[in-house]
């Protein structure tokens, strides 16, 4: 803002004749560096006029402190909350010794009917005002919430990176240790058809068979019982790796028949390092696919032009965002799909669509504050794809349903939210797509539905019913 071409329409210095015309209604406040005018959040109704002095207007987006504006002598603050009787939407004060004229709510109002000079610099720089807050704090609003997406995002891929690296390291051991075991084997000459029968019962047994809880402790027992009945050393530390192999007494049975009893506690513990070393590569497949998982809902997210229209998959782009997003989700969240088999694909700024999934998704997180279930559900009727996000949270009080979509209004607290985020989506949808957004809330129910033109070109207007 502080860069605008249009200065001269944001900062407008009043007159000389129009702030001794003002003097004799306001009231004179004297600041020092650093005291406060007012701040955000607070029921800050008065209209400022710099006399002496500079102040900087400053508001929390994403927890960091954006600097908005300065005023100096002539220029004028407070106009956007005392037109909209909003609560203050930014922070102002002094830099330097500064003088302000204070007109309150009443007696601005009067001045602004009566005095013309005043009502049309204050009206226009309001619009304009307006117009060039909303555009830099929708820029920096979209930066912190990729910054939060982004940290995130660091956070989902250190997990199965350190997972790969913990098990890569356990791998090298394994792998050293079955390559020992197997030079071992050699002593024992086995013939063809056990070296054969060798390596059949380890192919047959390499995939992990999951028990409940109950049958993997009976397993357990029954395999510690028979590797002490035949004297194979350590036993506890390849037993889980025999039941998760699928072994039973009886597999091993069939081993005992085929091999010298010499052998058995050497063939035993080579076996359970092969099928270690096996488990262990699938862990790191896991892994790896994990974070090309990752890598590749980035990609989709973020690198879709966001100056042309694509055909876009609606599903793909929710799906890519709750994986931006999984980190929030995660410790007591529970979201439900019900997305339609046959939702066609629509003709849109793809990229775009997915700011208004984040701003939705990411509302009705905050919403339900750790705790909770989300709905998504999508659907076709007529010449829309519809799209509904909703939650079991408190819910939006009746009285401020109407509010919601208008700029700088929020009920979050200071510096958790602009009250640009569904400002944002409202706007991406009915100016950018052509569609519509409509609100249902009530407690234990908050539902956003969003219609999108299938074919792009915004002719129709659907009733939701």
């Amino acid at each position: 803002m502080l860069q605008e071409p249009n200065a001269i329409a944001l900062f407008p210095q009043l007159s000389d004749e129009v702030l001794q015309h003002l003097q004799d209604y306001g009231t004179e406040i004297d600041l020092n560096v650093g005291e406060y005018l007012f701040k955000e959040g607070e029921h800050s109704y008065d209209f400022h006029v710099v006399l002496d002095g500079e102040i900087q207007v400053t508001k929390q987006v994403g927890g960091q402190e954006k600097l908005l504006a300065k005023h100096q002598r002539g220029e004028f603050i407070g106009e956007l909350s005392i037109l909209t009787e909003a609560d203050s939407f930014a922070t102002g004060y002094a830099t330097q010794p500064s003088r302000v004229l204070k007109l309150e709510l009443k007696t601005f109002k009067q001045i602004i009917a009566t005095f013309p000079p005043l009502a049309d610099v204050v009206l226009s720089t309001f619009a304009a005002r307006t117009k060039a807050v909303e555009s830099q704090l929708q820029q920096q609003e979209q930066l912190a919430s990729l910054g939060k997406l982004s940290a995130g995002l660091a956070h989902e891929l250190k997990n199965p990176a350190a997972a790969g690296a913990r098990v890569a390291e356990e791998l090298r051991k394994r792998f050293q240790e079955s390559q020992t075991l197997a030079l071992r084997l050699h002593q024992y000459s086995f013939t063809p058809a056990q070296l054969d029968f060798l390596a059949q019962l380890q192919q047959d047994n390499r995939v992990s068979h999951k028990l409940d809880l109950i049958s993997q402790s009976d397993r357990e027992d029954e395999i510690t019982d028979w590797l002490e009945d035949h004297q194979v050393n350590q036993a506890w530390e390849i037993t889980s790796t025999l039941v998760d192999a699928g072994l039973d007494a009886e597999k091993l049975d069939a081993l005992a028949d085929q091999i010298p009893d010499v052998a058995i506690s050497d063939v035993v513990h080579w076996l359970g390092a092969n099928l270690t070393t096996l488990g262990l590569i699938g862990e790191i497949e896991q892994s790896t696919a994990r974070i090309s998982e990752l890598v590749q809902s980035i990609k989709s997210y973020a690198h879709i032009n966001p100056l042309l229209q694509h055909q876009v998959d609606v599903h793909q782009g929710i799906e890519n965002t709750l994986t931006m997003l999984g980190h929030k989700l995660k410790g007591g969240i529970a979201v439900t799909r019900e997305y339609s088999q046959n939702l066609p694909l629509i003709n849109t700024y793809g990229s775009e669509l997915n700011q208004v999934w984040t701003n939705l998704l990411d509302n009705a997180i905050d919403a339900l504050e750790g705790k909770g279930k989300i709905w998504i559900r999508t659907y076709q009727k007529d010449n829309y794809v519809i799209v509904e996000i909703a939650d079991n949270g408190p819910g939006i009080p009746p009285e401020i349903q109407t509010r919601i979509f208008e700029p700088f209004f929020t009920t979050k607290g200071v510096g958790k939210g602009s009250g640009l985020g569904l400002d944002i989506v409202h706007s991406l949808i009915a100016d950018k797509h052509h569609g519509q957004i409509h609100l249902h809330s009530q407690p234990g129910d908050t539902k956003f539905q969003i219609l999108l033109p299938i074919v792009g070109n915004g002719e129709g207007v659907m009733d939701n019913g």
